[in-house]
Order: structure tokens, then sequence, then C-alpha cells
């Protein structure tokens, strides 16, 4: 059975809101097709402005989709504003395709700190291809990023 976080809702419509405020998504044309608590999903179709010398995604594209979505994902534990303090970033293969898809997931979630792992993908032709993994500190600031609703 589905159960709906009611709780949630007014937080994870704030952080869309945010996060689609931030120069450098637009700027990218990155997109959140995913927010759950705990989870985000951050996705990026294929341009010639985000590609390096060989045709690949930069590997600068797939660090930012592992920094925004691992701290995204953080904050969606308790509605908390969040930054990432470090990350570690394994590029496994390049990444090719027609888009490049971010999920990270929130491994142990800390009142300073909150431990997100991510990996990406880039999708060719229908099917996804594991192309980064990473392991992320996010530095939980203590201060909530949508108001309380009352009932």
């Amino acid at each position: 059975m589905l159960q709906i976080d009611a709780e949630f809702t007014p937080i994870a419509a704030h952080i869309r809101n945010n996060v689609m405020r931030q120069g450098f998504m637009t700027h990218v044309g990155a997109e959140v097709t995913d927010l759950t608590r705990g989870t985000c999903v951050l996705s990026v179709d294929r341009r010639p402005e985000l590609l390096q010398q060989n045709g690949f995604f930069h590997g600068g594209v797939t660090a930012f989709l592992i920094d925004n979505a691992t701290t995204i994902a953080a904050a969606t534990v308790k509605g908390q504003a969040a930054l990432t303090a470090e990350y570690k970033l394994n590029l496994l293969a390049p990444a090719s395709g027609d888009r490049l898809i971010c999920r990270a997931r929130v491994v142990k979630p800390g009142r300073q700190v909150s431990v997100v792992a991510a990996d990406v993908f880039c999708v060719i032709d229908g099917a996804e291809k594991h192309t980064a993994t990473a392991l992320a500190s996010i530095a939980m600031i203590d201060q909530a990023i949508a108001p309380k609703t009352v009932s």
C-alpha cells in the first residue's frame, strides 16, 4: 500500500523551487526528475555545450550532478538546508548517449553531517550504462528550508 508523506509535500515543493532558481542548474539544463525523502534524481539531456573534445559528457557535468543530487537528497530527510563538505567521485566509463541520470540516496543521515551515495548513468539507445559513482559528506545547516505546516 502506497503511503503519502504529507509532511514531505511542502519540503519537496520548496526544494524543487529553490533548485530551479540555481543559475547553474538552468545553465546546464538539468532537472529534478524524482524527489522522495532521502533520495534525489537529477538528469540532463545531451547538448554540444556539455561535451568534451571526444564527444563524451564532460566530467564536470557528472561532478555537478553528483554535487547537487547528494546535497538535495540530504536536505530531503528533515527539510534542513545542506551544503557539500566533500565527495569522492570515481569515473567508471566515458559518458556518452543522449542523457545523464544521477541517482542519490542517503546512506546515513546525521545531525551535522550526512553520508550520501550517488551513481550516474548515461542512456544509450534506451539502455543505462553506469558511468560514475560517488560518496559524499554533506554538512547539515541548522535551519529549516520550508515552513512547517499547521495541522
